[in-house]
């Protein structure tokens, strides 16, 4: 069949067009059928959206584990001087896309703009009995990034315990010697390389899955949604494309990679991210971009990635800057310079950690409005449009993943 001859890119590029066509001809502003018959037409659509999702979230944790322990293992001397330049690296990246969004929001104030008709439904005193981010300090973070049961982080998907395990145990293989070594470095790469097999047939299923997934989200989204918050919409829109900008000369000047290869190498990655909403079911097609296409060694990919899809989510991050002073100026809460600089340092600890899966920075973002006082309830207002940003800035985190591991890579190549 001509369809599964075509690019990746290409045939999510199509699914993605057939979703919004099937997702607007089913909307109820424009069909007549009855809620039960296109939720029906709708859930059918999505079946291999839903199977593509739970077959490579099946398979992206043991690909974590054997990929950083191989890239660990494999470049233990390389990887002691790269570990703490990456760390820093994405610190600063997030500190900058959370600048970003500050930046735009209090330029355009688009809480100002909200419909007093929407803010009408919304208990201003409703505040979430959040938990402290990271439970109960210095303890809370210890036993939130080192897994007391490996086997149960992996069952829960705790993707930052998987990654400091691996990194452990691959830290731990680097210093064995002899034949034992050589024989648990060949079972892992056996693993890996049946891991990729399954990616690869996976992905066969990416075109009809996001067809699906894009008509699901469509329908819940509405276009009267996507109306009334246009101007919050708008802004968080021009931070993201800021950011990616930024990326692309990071991309460009540090890592001396053209515009135009870069984003050529870029489509198959961005377009599944914004398709899927999740950085966890794209990063096996963002590793194999980076050994195919960007030639990114083995030793900085396996490393950089996994754990820059576990802590870097800039996209995120600076959603989140934004959702937090637009609420604020939508229920009248003055935000000093104080304020000010704890949204971006309780963004930035709360990017740490977050799990690379659809909605979940809405979960987050309550932590960070009660640490500025600013009611959750209003959560509310941004649900519906919610969807459609989560693509955006899911291709965002994607990106800065891939410029991460390519700035890595050529950094390392001068130390050679």
């Amino acid at each position: 069949m001509v369809y599964f001859k075509l690019h990746l890119w290409q045939q999510v590029l199509i699914g993605l067009l057939l979703g919004l066509c099937f997702g607007f001809l089913l909307s109820p502003e424009v069909s007549q059928l009855s809620d039960s018959v296109r939720q029906t037409i709708v859930t059918t659509l999505a079946v291999p959206g839903y199977l593509f999702l739970a077959l490579i979230k099946m398979i992206v944790l043991p690909l974590i584990l054997v990929s950083v322990a191989l890239g660990v293992a494999s470049g233990k001397e390389n990887l002691q001087i790269l570990g703490p330049r990456v760390l820093a690296y994405f610190l600063c990246t997030t500190a900058v896309a959370i600048s970003i969004g500050l930046f735009w929001v209090n330029l355009l104030e688009p809480g100002l703009h909200i419909d007093q008709k929407m803010m009408a439904d919304i208990n201003v005193n409703q505040l979430n009995d959040n938990q402290p981010l990271w439970g109960d300090g210095v303890k809370g973070v210890i036993y939130s990034l080192i897994p007391s049961n490996p086997f149960n982080a992996l069952s829960q998907g705790a993707m930052l315990q998987v990654v400091i395990f691996a990194a452990i145990m691959g830290a731990a293989l680097a210093q064995l010697r002899g034949s034992k070594a050589k024989q648990l470095m060949d079972v892992l790469e056996a693993i890996q390389d049946a891991t990729m097999k399954v990616v690869g047939a996976v992905l066969k299923l990416a075109g009809l899955a996001v067809m699906g997934l894009i008509t699901e989200a469509v329908i819940k989204l509405g276009f009267d949604s996507v109306l009334s918050m246009g101007s919050y919409m708008l802004t968080v829109v021009l931070g993201l494309f800021s950011m990616f900008l930024v990326y692309l000369c990071v991309a460009k000047c540090v890592a001396g990679r053209p515009f135009k290869e870069y984003f050529s190498a870029l489509r198959d990655p961005l377009l599944l991210a914004f398709s899927t909403s999740s950085s966890a079911a794209t990063m096996p097609v963002t590793l194999k971009t980076a050994e195919e296409k960007l030639k990114i060694k083995e030793e900085v990919r396996s490393f950089v990635i996994p754990l820059g899809t576990t802590i870097n989510m800039d996209g995120t991050a600076l959603y989140q800057s934004v959702a937090t002073v637009f609420l604020a100026q939508a229920f009248g809460i003055e935000l000093g310079f104080t304020e000010m600089a704890m949204i971006l340092i309780t963004t930035i600890a709360a990017s740490v950690g977050t799990p690379g899966t659809p909605g979940v920075g809405l979960v987050i973002l309550a932590t960070i409005l009660a640490s500025v006082g600013v009611p959750s309830a209003g959560i509310a207002l941004i649900l519906g449009v919610d969807r459609l940003l989560d693509m955006l800035r899911t291709a965002v985190n994607v990106t800065g993943d891939l410029t991460a591991a390519s700035v890595m890579d050529k950094w390392l190549k001068h130390k050679l």
